[in-house]
């Protein structure tokens, strides 16, 4: 009789500088201290540690907190996340790590995934971590990101980016959709999902959805495209045109497109793209339905053309998909 292999939860380290974002700073807790498999157990382990020995760390408000694990911590990581601070000296302002930061970083195994909330990407990017690779920050830092680190491919455009074992996202908020994205791709739609309703947020924002700058607030007194897109979730399984979108606000296509991006950030066809995949990742995971039958049901028409969009979204096909997270689904 085989032995069931020792569960261990996957161990977040989440690295507090002086200067740092409390909000920013509980965004992995929340989202990683969540998640449960179907015994209950925990998916992740969260702990925090300092650049210092057990101690206080400042914050950018009138208080400090306290964080109970130094420096060695980070040598027990699978991820390690480094939150937003606003004293990050040297690091922002030269691209050059002081001796205190470099010496904590070296503590971090080969081979650990690492992400960045906000400018914690100076942090990555100093060490060296993303040279050649393509990263993000909040808007308003993204120029001075690229003149500091010319090697890296700056994207001042998107909320997140996943470049494998290095994941960068833009401010605030945005931290919350890329530990979201961690949490569905280690363990599905269904778990993050579940982690989105009870933190009261939105289940599921694309990556390549625009950081929200100078966008202005569409005006109250206008027509939007909510009951559009309303009405295209209740029918994903039909063919959807753009100008059966428009219609349901009385729009011409042109208004409507305009209108669309003010509020969503990306066009009507990427967003209806990007709901039928989602659409398409839950019937994998939740249900024994055929490839084709899914295909049909998520509007994709063909198995073929979902495979391509999966293949797109995701890196791998519907079927490698199933067997993941079906997989998983009883650890």
């Amino acid at each position: 009789m085989s032995r069931e292999p020792e569960f261990r939860p996957h161990r977040v380290v989440v690295l507090a500088l002086d200067g740092l974002l409390p909000f920013e700073l509980g965004i992995p807790h929340r989202i990683f201290g969540r998640p449960r498999d179907s015994r209950g157990r925990p998916l992740y382990e969260v702990v925090t540690c300092s650049v210092r020995p057990p101690g206080p760390v400042r914050t950018d408000a009138d208080f400090s907190v306290m964080v109970e694990h130094g420096p060695q911590a980070l040598a027990t990581a699978d991820t390690v996340v480094v939150p937003a601070s606003y004293e990050l000296g040297p690091v922002f302002e030269q691209g050059v790590l002081t001796e205190e930061l470099a010496a904590a970083l070296a503590h971090i195994r080969p081979g650990t995934r690492l992400t960045s909330i906000c400018t914690g990407v100076f942090v990555l990017a100093a060490a060296g971590f993303l040279d050649g690779r393509r990263a993000t920050t909040h808007w308003a830092e993204t120029e001075h990101l690229q003149r500091l680190f010319p090697k890296i491919d700056v994207d001042p455009d998107v909320l997140f980016v996943d470049d494998g074992d290095v994941l960068t996202s833009a401010g605030v908020a945005a931290g919350i959709d890329l530990c979201l994205h961690i949490v569905r791709r280690d363990h599905g739609t269904a778990v993050a999902n579940e982690v989105a309703r009870r933190t009261v947020v939105p289940p599921h924002r694309d990556g390549g959805q625009a950081q929200y700058i100078q966008r202005p607030v569409p005006d109250p007194q206008q027509a939007t495209t909510t009951a559009a897109r309303a009405w295209v979730l209740g029918r994903l399984h039909e063919p959807i045109q753009l100008r059966d979108m428009a219609a349901r606000e009385s729009m011409s296509v042109r208004t409507f497109t305009r209108r669309f991006r003010e509020e969503v950030g990306v066009s009507p066809g990427r967003w209806l793209a990007q709901q039928r995949v989602e659409r398409a990742r839950q019937l994998l995971e939740s249900t024994d339905r055929s490839v084709d039958q899914i295909a049909r049901d998520a509007g994709f028409g063909t198995a073929q053309s979902m495979r391509q969009h999966l293949q797109t979204a995701l890196g791998v096909t519907p079927t490698a998909y199933r067997r993941t997270f079906r997989a998983g689904a009883g650890t």
